[in-house]
């Protein structure tokens, strides 16, 4: 039965301040440090003060606590806090939790931030700190001791799935593969606040790079990153009053779509199909809930943990047909192409903060201040990518 889309409001809320520190290899500051500067430079660009917050949303994977985050900030009286994910899945739910809580009159002003220190500090990629058994929830017991030990180990798998039930050849998906790495890279040598801001990429460099997991190549990898992101959310009828150019937050929408698994992230691999995610099952909610298409979006920020994250998410949520993002070139990916994607430079060459990054780079494009700006957007698409789930926001034009 399709959703009764009435329930929702496009445009009721807004971001109104974004913040991000620095991004590097090693911050040498506490995740609770990055916290706070990344949020103080949000509420600092929507012009509140950091006493009148009083609702915080994190990521269920953060170290830094809502209530930790509010005494930094001398916040005044938590009336909300809650979190969202798992991981990479979580920032787009995340401002969706905070834009609900401001709906419901839980709260007025709520921030919405990510910190880590995933380079430096706890690097999710090192099998030793997450143990061979007992995972916590993930179910990585089952998988890890017979060698599914990494994301790109996983993502590896997934992408010589998509290209057996395409009937594509490995060569073929590695160049659809290259195009996402290649715009991404662009855009980042136009971003000052990018990790490769200075380091160009060409086709070549890309086939160049080692091998990790076959059919993945370095530069197919997001990066590991130190840094932290902050966007405040309030509603668009008091966001009006403030300093920050209020962005509307058009639909936002969650899914798992049928037949969940439990865990973090292997069990996917259990699914009849894995080159398809929760985001197929994300996709009409949200577009229902703002009463427009794919057709209707003018840059999307797809998370992009891997390029084939990537790839899969631009044909879930209806931008090609199945089988044809491999297609793509990198000029149909970057300014003046069908679709500009990531134009920050995303997680593969601005900086991976778990997808917070993303929200950031597209209140920037519908404000008209990417350092990559698309001509007369109006519409921004901002995913979150699976497994286990997905959740996703399309962002406006404040009219």
């Amino acid at each position: 039965m399709p959703e009764d889309t009435s329930r929702w409001t496009p445009g009721a809320t807004s971001i109104v301040g974004v913040g991000a520190t620095d991004f590097s290899r090693s911050s040498g500051r506490s995740p609770l440090t990055l916290a706070v500067q990344a949020t103080r430079a949000a509420l600092a660009d929507a012009g509140v003060d950091p006493r009148d917050v009083d609702g915080i949303v994190r990521c269920d994977m953060d170290l830094v606590s809502g209530p930790a985050l509010a005494d930094s900030l001398g916040a005044r009286d938590l009336t909300y806090w809650g979190e969202a994910g798992p991981g990479g899945s979580g920032p787009a739910a995340m401002v969706a939790q905070a834009a609900a809580a401001v709906s419901a009159g839980l709260a007025s002003t709520v921030v919405v931030f990510r910190a880590l220190n995933g380079r430096s500090g706890n690097r999710y990629g090192l099998v030793g700190e997450r143990g061979a058994v007992g995972g916590d929830g993930s179910y990585d017991e089952f998988f890890l001791p017979f060698g599914m030990q990494t994301a790109g180990q996983f993502f590896a798998v997934v992408a010589r799935r998509y290209a057996h039930e395409h009937g594509m050849s490995v060569d073929k998906l590695s160049e659809g593969l290259a195009s996402i790495a290649l715009a991404g890279r662009a855009h980042a040598n136009n971003n000052p606040a990018a990790q490769f801001h200075d380091r160009t990429m060409t086709r070549e460099d890309y086939f160049a790079s080692r091998m990790l997991s076959d059919p993945l190549r370095l530069f197919d990898y997001c990066l590991e990153t130190d840094g932290a992101c902050a966007v405040v959310v309030t509603s668009t009828e008091r966001a009006r009053d403030l300093a920050g150019g209020a962005v509307p937050i058009v639909s936002a929408a969650q899914g798992t779509g049928p037949g969940v698994q439990p865990g973090l992230m292997f069990p996917a691999l259990l699914r009849p199909s894995t080159p398809s995610w929760p985001s197929a099952a994300t996709a009409p909610t949200l577009f229902g809930r703002a009463g427009v298409s794919a057709a209707d979006i003018d840059v999307a920020q797809v998370y992009d943990c891997f390029t084939i994250t990537t790839l899969i998410q631009l044909e879930d949520y209806g931008f090609v047909p199945r089988g044809q993002a491999a297609h793509l070139g990198e000029a149909d990916l970057t300014l003046g192409g069908r679709l500009p994607i990531n134009t920050s430079g995303g997680h593969l060459s601005e900086a991976y903060i778990h997808g917070m990054n993303h929200v950031v780079e597209g209140v920037r494009q519908m404000r008209g201040t990417s350092t990559n700006q698309v001509t007369g957007a109006e519409l921004c698409l901002v995913t979150s990518a699976p497994p286990p789930g997905a959740s996703a926001l399309i962002l406006g034009v404040d009219r």
